[in-house]
Order: C-alpha cells, then structure tokens, then sequence
C-alpha cells in the first residue's frame, strides 16, 4: 500500500464538484472495506463524510481528521505528475497527500490493540458556507475523542495555534453623478478601498505574538456601481481578517467602526482562533514520534488558516495540524514531498503505537505533593 500511488489516484477525482466528491468518497469508503477496515458513512444534506474505527473500543482515542474538497481548478490539474520528489497536482498538498498517508496509516493501526483510532473524511473544509461545517455537525452530535489530529499540511510542524477568522461586509456611501463630470459625486469604490487602506493601518493590524508576525487582513469582494455613465454611490466589500489568538474580534470591529459614519458594517461571521498548549501530554508524544521519523527535532508552529481543529478545541478535545511537506496549494503547480508522505506516514504510526507508553509514564509523574513557596502552598 503505497501512499504516494494512493494519493495520485485521489487527486483524479474533481472534488471541487459533488460528483466529484461523491465519486471521491466512494473510492475511499471501497478501499478502506476492501482492507478490512469498518467503515460507517453520514450524510449531512448532500454532503457525504466518511467515518473508520480500528483498535479496541476501550482506552484512549485518537482522532485522525481530513477532508476530501478542493478549491476549484483547471482540467489539467486533475492529471498528477511527478516531477522528481514532487508530486504535483489539486489538492496534492492540501490535502490528499496527507489524507493518502492517513488512510494508509489507519491500516497499519488497524490490529493494535491499546489505541482506538477514529478517521474522519468530511467534503467541505474548503467550503465557503460559513453557517455549516460537517466537522462541527459530527462534534455537536456527540463525536470525541482524547486528541485529533487535522492533516492540513504544516510541513511536518505540529500547528498548535491557528488564526481565528473575523469576516466582514461593509458597505460604503457616496454621491452620484454623471459619469462625464466625476468631479461633482463622490465615488464609493474609490472611497471603499480608501477605507481598505485605512484599516489595514489600525492598532489591530500592527500586532503579534510569539507565532505569528502579524493579522491577515484580505479584501475577498467589491462591488459597487449600477451603470456605466454615474458615478456609483453605493459599494459594498467583503472583508476576511485572521486575527490573532490573543485578539478580541469586538475590539477589532470596534476600531473599524471607529473609521466614520460613511462606512456601515451590514454582516459578520466569527470563528475561533485554535489554541493547544505545547505541554500537553498528546502534544508532546507527537512531538517525540515526528522527531524520530525526522531525525530531527519537530517544531511547534502557528498556523495562518482556519482551522477545522477549533470545533474539537471548543468541545474540550485538544487537537493540533499537522501534515506533508509540499506548497503552492490553491496554485497552479501544487505539490506535496513524496518522501515526507512516508514520513508522515511513519510518524502518525508511531505516535499512535508510543502513546500508552507515555499514558503510563504520565501516570507515573503523577502530581507531586505540595510544597511550601513564600508562605503559600504551590
């Protein structure tokens, strides 16, 4: 069972389309039994999502998280090709090289017999409903786990911070005119990118933390004007900002309104930043596991996307990224490491099969008595 093989045939699939993403979970449903692995399907409207159990129904479950949707693409990056270590087409790196490797890996773990190992494949991460998340739906339905793991790439770092997202539409005013004397209106495309501009100098912006240099601050739309000859008086723009962990998104929304009367907030939508201390006892296993596979030291990053491990946090279930090498993702020449796809492979593997040695190590250290510390008990 070959990952890179296995990733190549997933990237066949258009799964920017619903026929694509149906035909897609077919395949990986079918490979999955065709191993031996139980495999249960939900439907969430017409959205399919694949859920596997291996391992024992007792002791400690460790979640691995994917998804199968792409961002749209040209024909032509439906057709994979390998260019030396590089494997290169849609959704290569984000994230059906990862998801083949987690696949792959799930196998290997099927006959161990002290993790229970939950794979989670739903078909809209890359979705631009903002009301809706299959990931969400599972976890309020009552899905947990002891740690998730989200295969977004993060090349082969663990993503133990990720930007929440503030998005946004404003709408600006201005006046009309003829559009042969501009002169005489105020235009408000020009005064909405204006505002744009203005917004990207407020206090918010300048910040950072220890993991991130600073916010993302992207205009996703504009539009404004309803005829050729008039100067528009209207325009709205959709705004998406990713702040930071440490941010209030009402302090931010505070500064832009802050901006003048001209510019009117209309909708919102708010998500989360993600957060997990890199002192937990799953975080650092992982850690241990993908050092090994390196031979090197892994190293604990934030991310600038969303993420999906938010709804898994807020559920109490403490959940990182972490995924292949590669880049380019969204982009015309995608590509994911063939050789980091083993690696990952290996790693989640290992993870899986050192965690109750470091359950039982824990145990071990279990809380130390108190001692005194000037006058107090510590």
């Amino acid at each position: 069972m070959d990952e890179r093989v296995l990733a190549e045939r997933l990237i066949t699939y258009d799964t920017s389309t619903s026929d694509g993403l149906r035909a897609a979970v077919g395949f990986v449903k079918g490979w999955l039994e065709a191993r031996d692995v139980p495999v249960t399907g939900r439907e969430f409207g017409s959205l399919p999502v694949v859920l596997a159990d291996v391992g024992p129904a007792a002791g400690p479950c460790v979640i691995l998280h994917g998804h199968l949707d792409v961002v749209p693409a040209h024909d032509g990056q439906f057709a994979p090709r390998i260019e030396g270590d590089r494997l290169i087409g849609r959704g290569a790196y984000d994230m059906k090289g990862g998801l083949a490797a987690m696949m792959c890996a799930l196998h290997d773990l099927a006959q161990n017999g002290k993790v229970r190992v939950r794979f989670i494949c739903v078909p809209d991460e890359e979705s631009d409903n903002l009301d809706f998340r299959c990931t969400e739906a599972l976890v309020q339905e009552g899905l947990r786990g002891d740690f998730a793991i989200t295969g977004e790439p993060t090349d082969l770092h663990i993503g133990v911070q990720a930007k929440g997202v503030l998005a946004l539409r404003v709408e600006t005013t201005g006046t009309a005119a003829h559009g042969s004397t501009p002169w005489l209106g105020d235009n408000a495309i020009l005064k909405t990118y204006d505002m744009f501009r203005r917004i990207e100098t407020l206090r918010f912006s300048r910040e950072s933390s220890d993991l991130f240099d600073r916010p993302s601050i992207n205009i996703a739309r504009i539009v404004g004007g309803d005829a050729f000859n008039k100067v528009p008086d209207c325009c709205t723009m959709d705004i998406d900002i990713r702040f930071l962990p440490h941010q209030d998104p009402g302090e931010i929304l505070a500064e832009i309104r802050g901006l003048g009367d001209d510019l009117q907030i209309i909708k919102t939508f708010h998500r989360a930043p993600a957060r997990v201390s890199r002192s937990n006892l799953y975080v650092r296993a992982l850690r241990e596991a993908v050092s090994a596979s390196l031979d090197d030291e892994a190293v604990s990053v934030g991310r600038d996307g969303a993420s999906d491990a938010i709804s898994f946090l807020e559920a109490g279930v403490p959940a990182v990224e972490f995924g292949p090498t590669g880049g380019g993702h969204h982009g015309p020449e995608e590509w994911v490491s063939i050789d980091s796809l083993a690696r990952y492979r290996q790693a989640l593997r290992d993870f899986v099969v050192g965690l109750p040695e470091w359950l039982v190590r824990d145990d071990d250290d279990a809380r130390p008595p108190l001692r005194a510390v000037d006058g107090g008990l510590s």
